[in-house]
């Protein structure tokens, strides 16, 4: 079965630092883009994170730079997101997806084509 799988999330007060893990199984992801991206509630999604295939290029987005880190293992089928330094503002359903376009990578306003999703992980920052 194809499928991505997120862990690591849960609650957490501002400041600390959670590491979420995403999974994938049926397929390998080495030939993939790869991204983070969160979805607070009541709002829309927002792209957090990308990663290239090989794992040497990274983008962020302007609200997590300097405190979220990006990285695959693709030898283990999966990707990680550090997250360092956690705000208020970082509460949010967190998923994995592979990219299956990309245009504008390293500019401020990446164009991404989303083509396989995880069910995601909940990420609460509270005190």
């Amino acid at each position: 079965q194809v499928q991505l799988v997120e862990s690591g999330g849960g609650l957490v007060q501002p400041g600390g630092s959670l590491r979420l893990s995403c999974a994938a199984s049926g397929f390998t992801i080495n030939s993939y883009y790869m991204s983070w991206v969160r979805q607070a509630p009541g709002k829309g999604s927002e792209w957090v994170s990308a990663i290239n295939t090989g794992g040497s290029s990274t983008i962020y987005a302007d609200s997590v730079k300097g405190r979220f880190t990006i990285s695959r293992d693709n030898a283990k089928n999966t990707l990680y997101l550090q997250m360092n330094s956690l705000k208020f503002e970082d509460t949010a359903l967190y998923y994995c997806a592979t990219l299956r376009k990309v245009s504008g990578w390293g500019l401020p306003s990446p164009q991404f084509e989303y083509d396989l999703w995880g069910q995601g992980t909940q990420v609460t920052v509270s005190s």
